[in-house]
């Protein structure tokens, strides 16, 4: 017989679940205050020559059984973070940190109840839909050697069905305010510069910098592929990222970043459409 797991302090209410996030929001603020990480914060509206990489997401998909309603409301949600992040400058040496440019979402600023993940399960709160920022943020760090610091996944769960994805399963990001953040460094000897605006459709997102790289990026998924294990239905795979040199086109570096096994959370005909 399984021995039923215990509950978490998080998991005992919801009145426990405030008090467990109230907590980690004062622990990261305290430990941003100790360290010793140089965040970005400088924007200019000049940009930058080199386009290194950019890429578009649509803002309105239909999620399985979603309410739609949360996908315009995500639509109001990015309309209002993307201009507190587009222009930033990243210099040698400092840290992106989506958090400390979008700061704490409320109602206040205007920001509406839009799709959130919690505790592995689709859920809604106010400035739900932020996730697709990060995600977009990602996708194009990935294309440059920055140094990712945090980088947290929605691991183990395969929540909706594709629907016109773009970019490989797996690579998104899971942020929450403010411990739950989307970090990277640049580590380099120019400043970049990231351009985040929407329109009527996407999310549009370039990275910029003062001259191009020496090198290119390109990332797949491999061996992707559904498998039922006790009755469950679950999703495999690898994402690779190759680092070729433009010059030569030699292979520098041939990488496996991530590995997915994730229980799939929606109806099974759609694995069986795709398999």
């Amino acid at each position: 017989m399984t021995e039923k797991r215990r509950k978490l302090f998080c998991e005992i209410s919801p009145l426990c679940y405030k008090i467990s996030v109230f907590k980690c929001c004062m622990l990261r603020r305290l430990q941003d205050l100790l360290g010793k990480e140089r965040f970005c914060r400088n924007r200019d509206t000049e940009l930058l020559p080199v386009v290194i990489y950019k890429h578009k997401s649509l803002i309105r998909r239909q999620l399985g059984d979603v309410d739609m309603t949360l996908q315009e409301n995500k639509a109001v949600n990015l309309s209002l973070a993307a201009p507190e992040i587009s222009g930033v400058l990243i210099r040698p040496g400092e840290t992106f940190s989506l958090w400390h440019l979008v700061g704490k979402t409320s109602a206040r600023k205007g920001y509406k109840e839009g799709l959130m993940i919690k505790q592995g399960k689709p859920d809604r709160g106010i400035g739900g839909g932020l996730c697709q920022l990060s995600n977009l943020i990602h996708w194009l760090v990935l294309h440059t050697p920055f140094e990712i610091t945090e980088h947290h996944h929605h691991d183990g769960v395969d929540l909706f069905p594709d629907f016109g994805r773009q970019v490989p399963f797996g690579v998104g990001t899971s942020i929450s305010y403010n411990y739950l953040d989307y970090r990277f460094k640049n580590g380099t000897d120019q400043t970049f510069q990231l351009v985040v605006y929407t329109d009527d459709r996407y999310l549009n997102a370039e990275l910029r910098a003062e001259k191009p790289l020496e090198v290119k990026y390109h990332i797949e998924s491999f061996k992707e592929h559904f498998t039922l294990e006790q009755g469950h239905w679950y999703r495999n795979g690898e994402i690779r990222r190759q680092c070729i040199d433009k010059s030569s086109g030699t292979i520098l570096e041939d990488k496996v970043i991530k590995i997915n096994h994730a229980k799939v959370m929606y109806d099974e005909k759609y694995i069986i459409n795709r398999s």
